[in-house]
């Protein structure tokens, strides 16, 4: 078997490797520059650091969050303080940390609307306080409502018609979808695919 002697950056010490591992270590060099030029690696590293955007303003604070909440499959822990706080219950001051999945359903949905406005948002996350007081008033409130568990936001798009909006957020089939028109509002939620 062939082999050869390699310096390595210490002084005075040599590295014997045979022909095989010379041969391997060529092919995975030349494998690493190739790789990038098929279609399959350029879709994994789309896919891998893609940047998830979101723009919301709350409707009765005016606070907005606008940015970069999600890289690949990294979720921004700073991002996720601002919109925290953001979507807190403004009742009570009360503020809870929101699924990022209904993050992600929003920006989808966004995504798939081609929107070009800010989320206007009504409602993200609810205290248990609030949501038996509203509940009290008769609105249609649900006991254990996803929002006193940070899974759900009711929003509105300006200039997008809210059917629009509700048809598009079912379609995505990634979970609850609440159309009320007379409010012109949509809930969506993390919960099972279902619509009221």
């Amino acid at each position: 078997m062939l082999s050869s002697t390699i310096d390595t950056e210490a002084p005075g010490q040599k590295l014997n490797l045979d022909r095989r591992e010379i041969v391997k270590m060529g092919l995975g060099a030349l494998l690493t520059s190739v790789l990038p030029l098929f279609p399959t690696r350029q879709a994994w590293a789309k896919r891998s650091f893609k940047s998830w955007k979101i723009a919301f303003r709350h409707a009765h604070t005016g606070e907005t969050f606008a940015g970069v909440y999600r890289v690949g499959d990294k979720y921004l822990p700073e991002a996720f303080e601002r919109m925290n706080y953001v979507l807190r219950d403004f009742r009570t001051e009360e503020v809870f940390p929101m699924d990022p999945r209904i993050l992600d359903i929003l920006s989808l949905l966004y995504e798939r609307l081609d929107a070009s406005e800010s989320y206007q948002v009504l409602s993200g996350y609810r205290s248990p306080k609030t949501n038996a007081m509203l509940r009290g008033e008769g609105t249609g409130v649900a006991r254990n409502s996803f929002h006193m568990y940070g899974q759900a936001i009711d929003i509105r798009i300006p200039g997008q018609n809210t059917k629009i909006v509700r048809n598009t957020a079912l379609d995505l089939r990634a979970g609850g979808v609440g159309y009320y028109p007379r409010s012109n509002f949509v809930h969506v939620d993390t919960g099972k695919v279902r619509s009221w």
